[in-house]
């Protein structure tokens, strides 16, 4: 059964923007997508690199170290789809933005 667990306030993360947090010992890279919100593992699959830190350009995460690029609501690879980092369900009740986690 999933839990919902709060990782920040909704202006915490500007349009546009990326933060890593912290969900029951997990590293989580938030993203808002023009007020939507996505979450994915942190952890770039070519060389860890921390995506939370990466560039968004509409819903695609660019890691800061290699330039591997992720699209934020699936987690998939932008050039091979089949490699995907996690992908979690976002909830936003009121001011709090919770991530589902399994």
């Amino acid at each position: 059964m999933a839990r919902k667990i709060k990782v920040a306030q909704v202006s915490d993360v500007a349009p546009g923007e990326g933060k890593i947090v912290q969900a029951d010992g997990e590293q989580i890279a938030l993203f808002n997508v023009g007020g939507r919100f996505y979450a994915i593992h942190n952890t770039c699959l070519h060389r860890g690199g921390p995506l939370g830190e990466g560039e968004l350009d509409e819903a695609t995460v660019t890691c800061p170290w290699h330039g591997w690029q992720y699209d934020v609501a699936t987690g998939a690879n932008v050039r091979n789809p089949a490699v995907k980092v996690a992908s979690f369900n976002v909830n936003v009740e009121g001011a709090d933005v919770l991530v589902e986690l399994p």
